[in-house]
């Protein structure tokens, strides 16, 4: 995107910035030539979630670039299903040779735990980066009664078990961030799981539910006036819907990203895992990937590879504390 005095100002130093970012950073790149050794072939990328997903768009670009880095076409493999479970169960088992990468989502600190993963977070991945987050909100038709969360919050106080909310699955980032939100609101809620945000959507636009917990599957369906949104659950608001508070603006000390990461099987050579970690994050930095991640209103959340380990460390504490809080072992034997 062009910079120019119509750009508001913190537009206009933000994409400066990441302009001259991504030009220091891909300094380092002269370093990835033809007889360096690795990589010497193309790379297979594992990306757990279905084709055109918002995932799919972030990680096809991201991928784009950290080839031209690379000198190696980057092959998008799809292993979706089990809520990604299936592609990072694929990732881990992989050969640790540096052909076989893939996206990683953070749940996998709680399906582990749940006993949906068949592999340690903390001991069988090899992190690279953490990219992206993701945009969650709670969206409401037009017509509903709940004008605002606060009105929401009160007629679930008054009536408990009631108002009913459509999630994307038992243990998902939505179903897990609405029934922390529910807690720190000190309300109950009525929790309808479905198998994808996309039937989730579609019975809440039918009328079928009260509520949408959900990714920014609502935003077009907000923009054009087919749905309200009541809150979204960063740590800001999110530049497309300035007006919508968050959670934590509304006194609820709830914040839900869900940020993926890009990574590989435990056991990668050091040499070459830092030829991944920079070629990822002169990516990251790319104006390409901030392009498709403003498209999905994805907040980019860049860590380099020893940090994201650790952050998925801490992450993996805190799903163990909320795994028995919300009893979701019980809810998934369910």
């Amino acid at each position: 995107m062009p910079i120019d005095a119509t750009t508001p100002l913190s537009r206009r130093s933000l994409l400066a910035g990441g302009g001259a970012l991504a030009a220091g950073l891909l300094a380092p790149a002269a370093a990835f030539s033809a007889d360096a050794g690795y990589p010497e072939k193309p790379i297979t990328f594992i990306c757990p979630w279905p084709a055109g997903g918002t995932a799919d768009q972030s990680m096809r670009a991201i991928c784009q670039v950290a080839a031209r880095v690379l000198r190696q076409p980057i092959a998008v493999d799809k292993k979706a299903g089990a809520a990604g479970m299936i592609g990072a169960k694929a990732i881990a088992s992989a050969k640790a040779d540096g052909y076989t990468i893939g996206q990683i989502p953070i749940s996998v600190t709680r399906f582990s735990q749940l006993g949906s993963l068949q592999a340690d977070p903390r001991k069988d991945f090899t992190y690279l980066a953490r990219t992206s987050g993701q945009t969650f909100g709670i969206a409401v038709l037009p017509e509903s009664k709940f004008k605002t969360l606060k009105d929401m919050v009160a007629y679930a106080k008054a009536n408990p078990g009631r108002v009913t909310y459509a999630h994307a699955g038992v243990g998902g980032a939505t179903h897990v961030g609405m029934e922390e939100f529910a807690m720190a609101a000190g309300i109950q809620l009525n929790a309808i799981a479905y198998k994808g945000g996309a039937q989730a959507l579609s019975d809440t636009l039918g009328g079928q539910v009260d509520l949408l917990a959900d990714s920014s599957s609502w935003a077009p369906h907000v923009e054009g006036g087919k749905l309200r949104l009541l809150a979204t659950w960063g740590e800001q608001r999110t530049a497309r819907f300035k007006d919508t508070p968050t959670l934590k603006e509304l006194g609820f000390k709830v914040v839900v990203d869900a940020p993926n990461g890009i990574g590989a099987p435990k056991g990668l050579d050091p040499a070459v895992a830092q030829r991944l970690r920079e070629a990822f994050r002169v990516a990251v930095a790319s104006p390409e990937f901030r392009q498709a991640c403003d498209h999905i209103d994805a907040p980019i959340l860049y860590l380099d590879g020893a940090d994201y380990e650790k952050y998925v460390a801490s992450i993996y504490q805190r799903e163990k504390l909320l795994i028995d809080k919300l009893k979701l072992k019980e809810l998934v034997k369910g």
